[in-house]
């Protein structure tokens, strides 16, 4: 039977932790009952530089039940993206499948079953997609609706509604394993990958305990890291932005010397003159701004450094620092 690894990315979740790791603990149970797994397949929990307790707890899991709950502790925060991808390759020499999803418990446990029927129908990856977002704020839910349909024109491939909870095969984990850039964005690199995929749908809940650990800001710096890692279409939009203005540009000079050589009172377009230059200087620091921070990505991509450190590993064969 195949070995199943939950991965779950932590960041200063001491309040939900516990509740977390008794309820995919029993999922493992359930679906080990059931004969859909094997016995050694187990929870490993990243700690993500928590200043928390988060670390003591797992460890605390670890002793408990040293077969089921694994951890690894990264040396600082990095960042969600970061850790679940530190938690994938770790898990990815020690499993045949794997299910990611965050530690909040507001994804469906439940539904993990349903992904592993349908690896076991042939599926490499199988999303965890959200059925709607009625209990979403309404600014919650236009920011998520806006961000998935600017995506989608910016020409990068994602999931509708779906986050990072989903299931990949070691296979599809392997072939992951080949994308080395530094800017992660998983919803547009996991559909990259191609292999024989389908969805799963569930209601997701509420947050069990805590707060969220992704604010506004966070939000906004994942989306744009998403656009900018697939696609080059903003630049193309400031290109036709520019050849815009040029149009209005010409537009406005006729009109100048029309007033100048039919009017007197040629003082009349001051206000629009001091409009155009703050227009234009206002789109010349947003185009070079957007040009750079593109070649900030390069840059830092350039330079292969390594995304995360691991400090710490817990296993049941023995712990590795």
């Amino acid at each position: 039977m195949d070995r199943l690894a939950i991965v779950v990315p932590c960041y200063n979740e001491e309040e939900v932790l516990g509740m977390s790791s008794e309820a995919l603990r029993g999922v493992l149970d359930d679906l080990v009952a059931k004969k859909k797994i094997s016995e050694d397949s187990y929870v490993l929990f990243v700690n993500d530089g928590s200043k928390d307790r988060t670390w003591e707890l797992i460890e605390e899991e670890h002793a408990k039940y040293p077969g089921q709950i694994f951890g690894v502790k990264l040396a600082r925060n990095v960042g969600h993206q970061y850790a679940l991808t530190a938690g994938l390759f770790t898990a990815a020499s020690m499993c045949d499948i794997s299910v990611s999803i965050d530690a909040d418990l507001q994804d469906d446990v439940a539904v993990i079953e349903e992904m592993v029927d349908k690896y076991h129908e042939g599926c490499e990856i199988v999303y965890g997609v959200r059925k709607e977002r009625k209990t979403d704020t309404f600014f919650k839910r236009f920011t998520a609706q806006s961000f998935y349909k600017l995506m989608a024109k910016m020409g990068v491939k994602t999931v509708y509604n779906h986050a990072d909870f989903r299931l990949m095969s070691a296979r599809a984990l392997n072939e992951f394993e080949n994308y080395h850039e530094y800017n992660l964005f998983l919803r547009g690199i996991v559909p990259l990958i191609g292999f024989k995929t389908d969805c799963v749908y569930y209601d997701r809940k509420e947050r069990a305990a805590g707060v969220s650990k992704y604010p506004l800001k966070k939000m906004l710096a994942l989306a744009f890291d998403g656009i900018s890692s697939f696609s080059t279409r903003p630049i193309d939009l400031i290109l036709t932005m520019g050849i815009g203005c040029i149009f209005l540009s010409v537009i406005a000079l006729i009109y100048a010397l029309v007033s100048y050589f039919c009017t007197e009172d040629v003082a009349r377009g001051w206000t629009s003159l001091i409009i155009s230059i703050w227009f234009l200087g206002g789109l010349q620091l947003l185009a070079i701004g957007l040009v750079g921070k593109y070649v900030g990505k390069t840059y830092i991509e350039v330079k292969h450094r390594p995304r995360y450190n691991i400090e710490k590993v817990l296993t049941n064969d023995a712990s590795q620092d």
